[in-house]
C-alpha cells in the first residue's frame, strides 16, 4: 500500500455524498426479521406481563394522557429569562411555549414522552423528523418542573442547549429508548428520517429479531425439529457473558459505530468503544462520578471477575431487582453461600456483626456501603456497581470519596480509616489500590510511570484499569514506553489490546507500522479501527497483499463509523484532524468549519480555522473567523492571544508542517 492509498481513503472519509454507504453496517446483512413485541407475546404472555409498565417498556412512548405524568394544565415554569408554559391544545394534545433568552417564542406539541421515573422528560420536535430532549423536565416524586442544568440556562445560540447538537434525540438517545432503530441522518439536507421496530426496549431490543424463532416455533408441532442456536435469536441470553454484553451496549457510556442500534448479539467492542477510567467521568480510584451507565464500573468488580451476571440482581423483563433490600445480596453473601459461586465466605453479612450498624439503619443497607449512589438529571439517584469496599485510607492518595464520610459528613476520612482498622483489624482489603497509581498518573504520568507499566501488565487486573493504566502512559509520549508494552498487543482483553494499540501512536512511524500489522486482523473492530487510526501518517511505501487488504478494511470500518456520526460536533473534530495529517488544508477547514457550526462554542475548531486560513495566505479570511471565534468564545485565552498577536498578514498562526 502507499501513502496516496491512505489519502485516498482520507478523502472518501471527508465527502459527506457517500456517507450513505459507508453507514450500511454489513453485520446487519441477512439478519432475520423483526416482528415487534406485540407478536412474542402472543406465546410469550407471562413475560409480556411482566415486561408491559416496566422502565424498559416505558423508555420511550407516545404522548398521551395515559404516559404523561406532568400537569399540562396552564403549568409554568421560569429560569431567569427563559420561560416554559404548559398547556394542553383544544384536542387534548400537551403543548410547551417556550420563550428563550433572545425573546424569541416558540411553540411545540409534544411529540413523545421518555421514562416515567423519578423524573419523566418530553421529546419536541424542532424541525421535521428532528427531534430534541427538552431541558425542563418533570418529577414525578415531587410534582413540579424543573430543569435540568439550572446553573448554566444555555442560550439557544449555544452547542448545549436543548435544541443544540448534544440534545438530538434522534442520534444521541434514541437508539436505548428503542426497538431497531435508524437514525438515518442526511448530512447533504442535514435532515433525519429516522425509523424504528418499536418505540421503547421491547423484546427484540434485547433478544434480537424474531422471525427465525416463530418460524421454528410456528413449525415445531408437526415437525418436532430441534431448535436452532440460541432458539433463532442472536442473542443467547443463558450465556452469562452474552447477556452481559447485551444490556452493555446501552448501560454504559460508550462511543457507538453505528447510527442505530447494532443487530443484537453483535460482540459489545464490534459496536462500541468503551469510556475508559477518564477525568471528569470517573473517580481516580474508578468510582463513579459523571453518569458512565453501569458497565465501566462492573467491569471492575470482583462479582464481574467470578462470573456473576446481570441477572443474578436484576429481573430482566420487569428491570427491576429480584428481591427488596439486603435479600439481594444475602442470596450469596450468607453462611448458605451460593453454589455457583464457591470462592465466597460462608458467614454473617446481613447483621451487626458485619455491618456495625443497628438493623434497619442505613447503615446497615449492603448498597450504602459497597454501591454508593450519585444523583444525576437532578433527582436520579444511581447506584455505583463496582461493588468496592470502602477505602477512606486511600483519601490522601486518589482524592475519592468514600462509603463512611458520605453519610457521616460531620467526620472525616481518617476517622473512617481509623474505624474501620478498629473494627476489621486483620482485613485483607487494606494493601495497595490501583487508584493510587490511576492518581499519580493522572497528575504526573511520566513520574508515575514505573508503576503504570506495572499495573497495565497485572493480569488479575479488570481490563478497563489495565487499559486506563496504558492510556495515562501514552500521555508521556515516550517511545520507550510502547516499546516496553508491545506485548500487550497480544492480550486477552480487548480493552488492552486497543490501549496498546493507541500507545503504539508515540512510536516513530517506522518502528510502528510492523508492530501493528497484525492488530489490523484483530478479532475486535475496536481494535482493528484502532490499528487503521494509528497508521495514520506512517510512511508505508508498499505492504504484502495481506496486509494491504487489512489496512484497507480496517479504514473502511473507520470511515464508515465517522460517517455514522456526521451530526456530532467530535466527529468533524476528528475528520479535521485526519486531515491536517494529510496536509489537505482545505478538508480540514471544511471540517472544522461544520463543527462550529454544530457547536458555535467549540474553541479548538475555531482556533485551526483561524490557523488554517492564515498558513494558505487568506488574511482577510483569517481575521474574520478570529472575529467571529471571539465573538462566541469571548474568554478563551488562545483566541485572545492570536488577537493581540495579529500584527499583519504575513503572521503564521499555522505550525509548520512535519518533515516529510
Amino acid at each position: 500500500m502507499t501513502h496516496r492509498l491512505a489519502h485516498l481513503l482520507l478523502c472518501l472519509a471527508l465527502a459527506l455524498t457517500t456517507s450513505a454507504a459507508w453507514a450500511q453496517d454489513s453485520a446487519a446483512d441477512g439478519v432475520p426479521d423483526y416482528l415487534g413485541s406485540a407478536r412474542c407475546i402472543t406465546c410469550h404472555e407471562a413475560a409480556g406481563a411482566a415486561w408491559k409498565g416496566s422502565h424498559h417498556a416505558l423508555a420511550w412512548t407516545e404522548a398521551t394522557g395515559e404516559t404523561i405524568t406532568a400537569n399540562f394544565d396552564g403549568t409554568e415554569f421560569t429560569l431567569g429569562d427563559m420561560q416554559a408554559r404548559f398547556s394542553l391544545t383544544p384536542e387534548g394534545k400537551a403543548h410547551v411555549s417556550v420563550t428563550e433568552r433572545d425573546g424569541v417564542t416558540t411553540e411545540y406539541d409534544v411529540h413523545s414522552v421518555i421514562g416515567v421515573e423519578p423524573l419523566q422528560q418530553y421529546i419536541l420536535e424542532t424541525e421535521p423528523g428532528r427531534l430534541q430532549s427538552f431541558d425542563v423536565v418533570w418529577d414525578t416524586e415531587k410534582g413540579g418542573w424543573f430543569h435540568l442544568y439550572p446553573q448554566e440556562n444555555y442560550a439557544p445560540d449555544d452547542g448545549l442547549h436543548w435544541t443544540g447538537a448534544y440534545k438530538t434525540w434522534n442520534s444521541r438517545c434514541a437508539a436505548c429508548h428503542a426497538t431497531g432503530f435508524e437514525a438515518n441522518y442526511d448530512p447533504q439536507t442535514r435532515s433525519f428520517a429516522s425509523t424504528q421496530v418499536e418505540i421503547g426496549v421491547g423484546c427484540e431490543a434485547c433478544h434480537g429479531p424474531g422471525a427465525a424463532h416463530v418460524g421454528w416455533a410456528e413449525t415445531y408441532e408437526t415437525t418436532q425439529a430441534a431448535p436452532p442456536p440460541a432458539h433463532g435469536f442472536t442473542v443467547d441470553m443463558s450465556d452469562p457473558a452474552q447477556m452481559i454484553e447485551q444490556c452493555a451496549g446501552c448501560h454504559s457510556r460508550r462511543e457507538p459505530y453505528t447510527e442505530g442500534n447494532p443487530v443484537p448479539g453483535t460482540p459489545y467492542h464490534d459496536a462500541y468503544n468503551l469510556s475508559l477510567l477518564r477525568e471528569g467521568s470517573y473517580e481516580a480510584d474508578g468510582q463513579i462520578l459523571d453518569e458512565v451507565y453501569v458497565y465501566g464500573s462492573f467491569l471492575q468488580s470482583k462479582m464481574y471477575e467470578k462470573g456473576v451476571s446481570c441477572s443474578n440482581c436484576h429481573l430482566p423483563h420487569e428491570a427491576e431487582l429480584i428481591a427488596e433490600g439486603n435479600a439481594v445480596c444475602a442470596q450469596c453473601h450468607s453462611p448458605a453461600g451460593n453454589p455457583d459461586f464457591p470462592s465466597l465466605p460462608l458467614k454473617v453479612f446481613d447483621g451487626p456483626e458485619h455491618t456495625r450498624h443497628p438493623e434497619g439503619s442505613a447503615g446497615a443497607q449492603c448498597k450504602n456501603c459497597h454501591m454508593v449512589e450519585r444523583v444525576y438529571m437532578g433527582n436520579d439517584w444511581r447506584a455505583d456497581h463496582s461493588f468496592r469496599i470502602p477505602r477512606p485510607d486511600l483519601d490522601a492518595e486518589t482524592g475519592a470519596p468514600d462509603a463512611c464520610t458520605s453519610c457521616h459528613a460531620d467526620q472525616n476520612p481518617d476517622w473512617a480509616a481509623a474505624k474501620l482498622d478498629e473494627w476489621f483489624p486483620d482485613s485483607r482489603h487494606r494493601g495497595p489500590h490501583y487508584g493510587e497509581a490511576l492518581a499519580h498518573g493522572r497528575r504526573d504520568p511520566a513520574r508515575a510511570a514505573p508503576e503504570l507499566r506495572s499495573l497495565s501488565q497485572d493480569t488479575d487486573m479488570a481490563g478497563i484499569v489495565r487499559a486506563t493504566a496504558i492510556y495515562l502512559l501514552e500521555q508521556t509520549g515516550d517511545p520507550a514506553e510502547a516499546a516496553a508494552l508491545e506485548g500487550l498487543l497480544q492480550d486477552s482483553d480487548p480493552l488492552v489490546r486497543s490501549a496498546a494499540v493507541r500507545l503504539q501512536r508515540v512510536a516513530p512511524a517506522m518502528t510502528r507500522a510492523p508492530r501493528l500489522m497484525g492488530a489490523l486482523s484483530d478479532p475486535s473492530r475496536s481494535v482493528r479501527m484502532a490499528a487503521a487510526q494509528s497508521l495514520l501518517d506512517a510512511q508505508i511505501a508498499a505492504l504484502p497483499p495481506r496486509y494491504e487488504t487489512a489496512l484497507r478494511r480496517a479504514y473502511g470500518e473507520w470511515q464508515a463509523s465517522m460517517a455514522s456520526r456526521l451530526d456530532f460536533p467530535e466527529t468533524h473534530l476528528q475528520m479535521g484532524g485526519m486531515a491536517l495529517v494529510m496536509r489537505n488544508l482545505p478538508a480540514a477547514a471544511n471540517a472544522f468549519a461544520e463543527a462550529t457550526r454544530l457547536d458555535p462554542q467549540l474553541s479548538d475548531a475555531w482556533i485551526m480555522q483561524v490557523r488554517i486560513a492564515f498558513a494558505m495566505g487568506d488574511a482577510p479570511r483569517g481575521r474574520a473567523l478570529l472575529d467571529a471565534a471571539l465573538a462566541r468564545t469571548p474568554d478563551n485565552m488562545t483566541l485572545q492571544m492570536m488577537r493581540r498577536e495579529l500584527t499583519g498578514e504575513e503572521l503564521d498562526l499555522m505550525p509548520p508542517p512535519a518533515a516529510e
